[in-house]
């Protein structure tokens, strides 16, 4: 499309209009928020037809007005002759256009004013009245565009115009949804401020008596003449006050300058998993006594090592990194990124013991690095899936020549205060690891993290470093059998990433006796939540051949939940863990993956399209295994048994149980015991093989002698009523905030049906809205954005969007033949 080809014809639209008024001021809270408003509501969105509409918008085009961020993709239909494939989930892109207006202040008129965007799913281009700001590939890297020369003041309005291009399809390994799917923000800046991402705080010298903290400060002058300013860079922890350091300058005009500031800050409050504690840099520039721009920096203290031999080091502490992998997508409420929904995730794989994230693979939205830090997780921070050569046809790799560089020099400015990221990863399972090419666009890359980082490793997540000589059932480590990866022996490289290929870990130190380790990804053990085989020793594993469909696969695409399903290129989760927590010198892992994900439905096709990797299901419920984590990686008292207890009369029945901080578990059917287990050597798990009888299943551990846990899983009847449990029943009325809202399908006396499987349908009386269904069944077809679902083992999930003033909102969940329940969510 010619840039400019749809204001040639003159067309006036009618356009809701949104004031914006961006006021001068002093006030230092006034200033913080006038720098930086949302810019999400009430936007006007087409989604074109491919031959009607082409490639055009005019006086005829429908629209409709929503909020971003938005993902459209999410609400099309799942189709098996999606363009995107069935890698993508099943769901078609297209071509998305949103318009808004506004009205910017008079008194804004001497002032800057820029219009950021966290994310654009993808090709992105940007108008403002007319003008055109520009483009942008990549659709999960944040961008800026000053909109100043050509802004309207005072009663004419502006208006904004983004074109979203995602028809050519596939260009991704995943879902990647299709929008404005990450929000968007107006700043508003002194002509005189600091640059966009213009601070950079390291803390170079640690130790529990005092931190050095060093500030460097990028200040852009947009004036016509040179100015004379002071630079105050004040260190708060909360509210109160640390410390402070002052430099006057003079920045000549149209120009940026680097300013430089040391600090101390004595007994710091370090950064940590268990206490991730927060400071805060407060950057002021003053002109004649007055106070032109203010800058927040959030930041952490602390000091940290990958060690050869002793792995991961904090704060001069050795901590395992028991990391997960982590897609954008956030299941139902697809790309469209959702704080609280982030949040409940982390929530989630924080309880279940994950201390680690890594952003596979592509720049995270600022909302999940923020929580990190609030939470205390150790991130990998990832760039790239591909580099020059393509995994798909219409990927990355075409915008690699042009963009790669911005693109990764503009994560790094973004990304580079968060004390939760610890390493930099500049690339995925790249095709070119394996040649000269791969080594020299390394080579470039790590150089663009040295220049805008210089404080952290780098890595990359090479499958597998070792090139792995295979015998029918060992793996032989001669050297005459062992050639390692070229880009992994290259020197390149401050970490060696393993994807997968553990079997070599132990062999590391001889590998590599030069260069740490870190797990980048591993396991891929598969499992669909609540679905089981019954005899656990006859499920089989996925065939080693890549050409092999699932020969014998299970009914509906289903995978057993026995931790005994793998990827032929992966382990169980058991079988990775085991081997990581062995040894000090392998810092830690980042399993594949830690929530399910829609798209990659490996092992199968179409009908499936959503994951089956995650630990916990795409609606946010754990899968058996979660609990095996649990009971390995925090100090909570863990004691999980299944599966469930409805079976066919005699039939045999696997029961497994997690537990620890006990010695023994002892089993129960019925009242009578079928015997005690204990864990031998490394087991993970214990387990009784025991024919079906109807009653109640009872699991007691015990630790000398003494009871620790007692739990029981009992027969259920047939279907008779819901359950809603909400995971907050308080929310904030901002339009934004999340309930989110478990239903369960009860037998008359409370026990879960596990093999129900109503269609369950939900109203909602109030302000707020449902916003998403899941049962994270990855074959269902049903809409996420609907008000009805079928449930998978007996369970839904429903989510609850706040309105925008305070009321009672009313959820009811009704199901054919079984007796309804509500629920009452508060919105303040």
């Amino acid at each position: 499309m010619n840039k400019r080809k749809y204001f040639s014809s003159g067309l006036s639209l009618l356009m809701l209009v949104v004031v914006i008024l961006f006021d001068s001021c002093n006030n230092k809270e006034e200033a913080f928020s006038n720098r930086k408003v949302s810019f999400n509501s009430d936007w006007k969105f087409h989604l074109n037809d491919s031959i009607i509409d082409k490639d055009t918008i005019g006086v005829s085009t429908k629209w409709k007005t929503l909020n971003v961020p938005h993902d459209w993709s999410i609400e099309t239909k799942f189709n098996e002759k999606s363009p995107a494939g069935y890698g993508g989930g099943s769901l078609n892109g297209g071509l998305g256009w949103y318009k808004k207006t506004f009205k910017v202040a008079v008194a804004d008129s001497a002032k800057t004013t820029s219009i950021t965007f966290d994310g654009v799913y993808k090709n992105s281009e940007v108008w403002i009245n007319g003008h055109y700001l520009g483009k942008r590939p990549n659709g999960y890297i944040g961008f800026q565009y000053d909109m100043s020369p050509y802004l309207n003041y005072g009663d004419k309005n502006n208006e904004i115009i983004v074109k979203v291009d995602n028809t050519k399809q596939p260009n991704s390994r995943w879902y990647s949804g299709s929008g404005i799917f990450r929000n968007v923000w107006i700043e508003t800046t002194d002509k005189l401020h600091v640059e966009h991402w213009g601070t950079y705080v390291i803390t170079p010298k640690v130790t529990a008596e005092k931190a050095s903290v060093e500030v460097e400060t990028t200040i852009q002058n947009q004036n016509s003449t040179s100015k004379n300013a002071t630079v105050t860079t004040t260190i708060f922890k909360e509210d109160n006050k640390v410390t402070s350091v002052t430099q006057d300058i003079t920045i000549g005009a149209n120009t940026n300058q680097t300013i430089k500031q040391k600090a101390q800050v004595e007994t710091p409050v370090l950064w940590s998993v268990e206490k991730p504690e927060l400071y805060t840099a407060v950057t002021e520039i003053l002109v004649d006594d007055k106070i032109v721009d203010q800058y927040k920096t959030n930041f952490g203290i602390r000091d940290f090592k990958f060690d050869l031999n002793k792995g991961f080091i904090l704060n001069g502490k050795k901590v395992k990194i028991k990391g997960v992998c982590m897609h954008h997508d956030l299941g139902p409420l697809g790309s469209a990124i959702n704080t609280r929904a982030i949040e409940r995730q982390l929530e989630i794989l924080k309880e279940m013991g994950v201390n680690g994230i890594r952003t596979s693979h592509n720049p995270p939205a600022p909302e999940l690095l923020d929580l990190c830090d609030k939470m205390g997780f150790i991130v990998m921070d990832e760039a790239f899936d591909m580099w020059k050569q393509n995994k798909t046809k219409y990927d990355y790799a075409n915008d690699w020549h042009e963009w790669h560089r911005q693109d990764l020099a503009d994560q790094l400015r973004r990304d580079r205060n968060h004390p939760s990221i610890f390493i930099w990863s500049i690339g995925n399972e790249i095709p070119e690891q394996w040649n000269e090419t791969g080594i020299e666009i390394a080579k470039e890359l790590v150089a663009i993290v040295r220049i805008n980082d210089k404080t952290r490793p780098i890595t990359a997540g090479m499958n597998p470093p070792v090139n792995m000589n295979i015998d029918a059932v060992t793996l032989q480590f001669e050297k005459k059998n062992v050639s390692v990866n070229p880009l992994a022996g290259s020197g390149v490289l401050d970490l060696i990433g393993y994807n997968y290929a553990h079997q070599t870990f132990e062999h590391h130190l001889k590998n590599f006796p030069n260069t740490p380790f870190i797990a980048t990804e591993t396991t891929s053990g598969l499992q669909t939540r609540g679905y089981y085989d019954a005899v656990s020793d006859t499920i089989k594993k996925w065939p080693v051949q890549w050409d092999l469909k699932f020969k014998g696969g299970n009914p509906n695409n289903t995978v057993s939940a026995y931790d005994q399903v793998q990827t032929p290129w992966g382990s169980t989760h058991e079988a990775t863990w085991k081997i990581i927590k062995k040894h000090d010198f392998l810092a830690g892992m980042y399993v594949w993956t830690g929530f399910d994900y829609i798209g990659e439905p490996t092992p199968y096709e179409w009908p499936s399209v959503s994951s089956y990797f995650g630990i916990v299901d795409l609606a946010g419920f754990p899968k058996d295994v979660y609990y095996m984590y649990q009971s390995e990686w925090t100090n909570k008292t863990v004691l999980h048994v299944f599966p469930h207890w409805n079976w066919k009369s005699g039939q045999t029945v696997d029961v497994w149980a997690y537990y620890n901080n006990a010695d023994e578990a002892e089993l129960f059917l019925n009242g009578k015991s079928v015997g005690k287990r204990s864990k031998k050597g490394d087991d993970l798990h214990v387990m009784w093989r025991i024919p079906f009888e109807a009653g109640t299943l009872k699991a007691v551990s015990r630790k000398n002698g003494k009871v620790v846990l007692e739990k029981e899983i009992k027969t259920a009847g047939n279907p008779s009523k819901l359950k809603l449990t909400a995971d907050r029943s308080t929310i904030k009325a901002d339009k934004n905030d999340l309930s989110f809202v478990t239903v369960d399908i009860l037998d008359a006396n409370g026990t879960l049906a596990p093999n129900a499987n109503n269609e369950i349908h939900f109203s909602l009386k109030g302000s707020g809205k449902i916003v998403g269904v899941c049962s994270g069944d990855p074959v269902s077809h049903e809409s996420y954005k609907a008000t009805k679902h079928t449930a998978l083992a007996g369970k839904c999930l429903v989510i609850v969007q706040s309105g925008d003033k305070s009321d009672r909102l009313e959820l009811t969940a009704k199901a054919n033949g079984l007796k309804q329940a509500t629920i009452v969510i508060t919105t303040e």
